[in-house]
């Protein structure tokens, strides 16, 4: 029986193709968040003077890529998780954050499946 030792396994090239491949679907499924918040914001803030919608955005963490509100002060009021939320105003907040969480992470598998194709059709992971 004759093995053969070399290819993309052992060379590394696998483990290079997979972990860019990862990186790339975190960034992807990122921006797919950023572009969801950034409709539901067109639909329910009353009075937007665009700060806040200009300071929503891709960030990288510890965990991997986020969409972030870039630390605008009032973020927590207008998601309705801030101290001067209901019942202290009647202001509940609208939530946009954790509204479209479940839509990201449903479109996710379609966008991992997407890439995958994208990659594979360049030879990178097969």
């Amino acid at each position: 029986m004759n093995m053969n030792r070399t290819g993309p396994i052992r060379d590394g090239r696998f483990q290079r193709a997979t972990g860019h491949y990862s990186n790339d679907l975190q960034y992807a499924v990122a921006l797919h968040g950023e572009d969801l918040v950034q409709r539901r914001l067109r639909q329910v803030l009353r009075n937007p003077t665009g700060y806040f919608q200009s300071r929503v955005g891709v960030e990288r963490g510890r965990g991997g890529y986020m969409v972030t509100d870039g630390g605008v002060i009032y973020g927590h009021w207008l998601e309705g998780t801030g101290s001067r939320n209901y019942p202290v105003t009647r202001f509940r907040g609208y939530s946009t954050f954790r509204r479209v969480k479940p839509m990201v992470d449903r479109d996710a598998n379609r966008i991992g499946m997407e890439l995958l194709a994208r990659y594979q059709s360049r030879g990178l992971l097969r």
